[in-house]
């Protein structure tokens, strides 16, 4: 699990949303963010892009002074693996980065070697 999101963040999605291919990526990086809706496409107000989203149920209450919806969007930045291989992350991963394909409602996802790429998470893959 995600060291910066708890599975009781989640409690109330019931759907995540891709808007490419979570396959083609080895991580993607997760925050909640403040929206005025519970369903449809959030606005992205970060560089780099969104590649993801959840919706959340009809129980879902919003923050009594703000009145908007916690949300968990997943998005890459211009200096990911997938835009520069041989950038900052060729070997590791952001602290918030977790594999796209262990991504569920209600699941924050997983660290996975494929995430984490780099000496140590070979290492940890063949013990």
């Amino acid at each position: 699990m995600s060291s910066l999101l708890k599975e009781s963040d989640l409690c109330h999605e019931n759907a995540v949303v891709w808007l490419e291919s979570p396959d083609e990526l080895d991580y993607v990086r997760q925050a909640l963010d403040k929206t005025p809706r519970r369903r449809g496409k959030p606005r992205y107000e970060r560089d780099g892009r969104m590649v993801g989203y959840t919706e959340l149920d009809a129980q879902a209450e919003a923050d009594p002074d703000s009145g908007l919806q916690l949300r968990r969007v997943f998005f890459l930045l211009p200096h990911d693996r997938d835009a520069a291989p041989d950038g900052p992350y060729h070997e590791g991963a952001p602290g918030e980065a977790v594999d796209p394909r262990t991504i569920e409602p209600r699941r924050v996802g997983d660290k996975t070697p494929r995430s984490q790429r780099g000496p140590a998470a070979i290492a940890a893959t063949n013990n």
